[in-house]
């Protein structure tokens, strides 16, 4: 892709982000699947811009609230719902589920439930491309509530150290769990915190595609070079609460209202074809390609078995020739 002229790829992601949380739901509200679903309408504009940034080898480590990471990144949209449907086609053979999404292949290293666990796995990763110069690039996706972990500092100061191919991209939307920024972050700007570990921070406005990429793009290349890493805070905003079902009681009245009306989808979507960079027509033959591609994705999920009962002990103990893995976790033989 020409970086000089990102913006139709941008939306084609965010198109995707936002027709999946939509679909996934509506999918939900029907009874045909249950699960905890953390949503991410309203931040799509964050992994649409990096992603464009990266190349389909580079990694990316994301948190619970990070399908639209992962689908970004490439990961399958018919993987990631046979995954959340628990289904034996899924990513991890169902077993993984919403907070456990993984794809190697789409460079979907790890989804992790643990709060701030992202940045050191990040560094391993970055620290692994570092030495066998494979040329990779590794993001670590967080939210703010994760910026007063001891993992964040303790990933943000080796990270500098050793100067690896690692970008930092802390999603701010402003609530911890159900916990206001102000209540529980002692800066005003998480982005500071790096000046404490010499490099680079930026804070930048999430919901805006154009800062966004200019952001990404530099520390991307900035990484990919060899001059360390960078910390990205985005601000954003959840649309839909913590987790799906939770009331926003936690909100100033009228706070959530304001920033539904501030969607960055309809606005950047409008703008691209005021500024000629789509026809309406394009834009929603994009939409309409993925609304078919999720259609299948769902009825894929739906349609495929769950795991046997033996997968309970595949990927968890190492195979040993001879007997099987049920018999030599139990200490019995096949005889």
């Amino acid at each position: 892709m020409n970086k000089a002229t990102p913006w139709v790829e941008i939306f084609r992601k965010m198109a995707l982000l936002k027709l999946n949380d939509e679909r996934m739901r509506t999918v939900i509200k029907s009874g045909r699947l249950t699960m905890p679903y953390y949503s991410t309408r309203g931040q799509e504009v964050i992994p649409a811009a990096v992603s464009v940034c990266l190349r389909p080898e580079d990694y990316i480590c994301t948190i619970y609230r990070g399908t639209h990471d992962s689908l970004a990144k490439g990961l399958p949209v018919k993987l990631l719902w046979a995954e959340l449907a628990g289904r034996v086609t899924g990513t991890c053979k169902g077993k993984g589920g919403p907070m456990h999404i993984t794809h190697p292949a789409s460079g979907v290293m790890v989804t992790t439930g643990i709060v701030g666990s992202t940045m050191p796995i990040a560094n391993g990763l970055a620290w692994a491309s570092q030495l066998s110069g494979d040329g990779r690039v590794t993001v670590a996706y967080f939210g703010d509530g994760a910026s007063n972990i001891g993992a964040f500092h303790e990933a943000l100061n080796l990270a500098s150290v050793w100067k690896l191919p690692v970008v930092f991209v802390c999603a701010n939307n402003q609530y911890a769990e159900h916990t206001r920024y102000a209540v529980g972050t002692s800066i005003d700007r998480i982005s500071r915190r790096a000046e404490a570990y010499s490099m680079p921070g930026i804070t930048v406005d999430g919901n805006e595609p154009s800062e966004m990429y200019a952001a990404a793009a530099t520390a991307i290349d900035r990484a990919r070079a060899g001059s360390g890493p960078t910390l990205i805070e985005a601000l954003t905003f959840r649309f839909f609460g913590h987790v799906f079902g939770d009331d926003d009681s936690y909100m100033a009245p009228g706070e959530l209202a304001a920033r539904m009306n501030e969607d960055p989808y309809p606005r950047f979507r409008q703008w691209l074809v005021s500024a000629r960079h789509a026809s309406e027509d394009e834009l929603t033959a994009i939409e309409e390609a993925y609304s078919r591609e999720i259609d299948e994705a769902v009825a894929f999920a739906i349609e495929s078995p769950f795991p046997e009962e033996s997968e309970i002990f595949r990927d968890v103990y190492a195979e040993a020739l001879g007997g099987s893995i049920e018999n030599q976790v139990m200490g019995s033989s096949d005889e």
